[in-house]
């Protein structure tokens, strides 16, 4: 498992994603998939960057672990932030007209869409939220395409 520790800031959703990247990048994983992380980690480290601690400033961690069988990375995040669990909200109806829809929520919908699992869970005082993703080509648990 690789951590990494930084202020949840949008400016750092950039070094968030290059600590993944580094870690996908030695599985060699395709770079489909990693495009796929890569808009999970803007979504899900921008949302605790904007919302856990505002108006102010405070930590984030991020861990990366690999899994077998089948290859899998699962990315965590975890803040000290306001409790919030994003899965709660019902996803949006991506089929109403846009002047119909609702504001929000849409970026956690295609996390979920695209992950092949997202958890949450508030424990001792910390939002963690986790994403798997396996990492070969046929694990794509939505059907999702490019």
């Amino acid at each position: 498992m690789k951590e990494l520790s930084i202020n949840a800031t949008v400016e750092n959703i950039a070094p968030v994603t290059d600590f993944v990247n580094g870690e996908l990048e030695a599985l060699d994983c395709p770079k489909r998939i990693q495009r796929q992380i890569d808009v999970a980690i803007d979504e899900l480290f921008g949302n605790i960057a904007q919302y856990a601690y505002n108006p102010d400033v405070g930590p984030a961690t991020v861990r990366v672990e690999v899994t077998e069988e089948p290859l899998a990375v699962v990315i965590t995040f975890i803040d000290h932030g306001v409790p919030y669990d994003p899965l709660s909200r019902d996803d949006p109806d991506v089929h109403a007209p846009l002047e119909a829809r609702q504001a929000g929520g849409l970026g956690i919908f295609l996390v979920r869409q695209t992950m092949d699992d997202v958890t949450y869970a508030y424990k001792d005082g910390q939002n963690i939220l986790t994403i798997r993703k396996r990492l070969t080509e046929g694990g794509a648990a939505h059907g999702t395409a490019d």
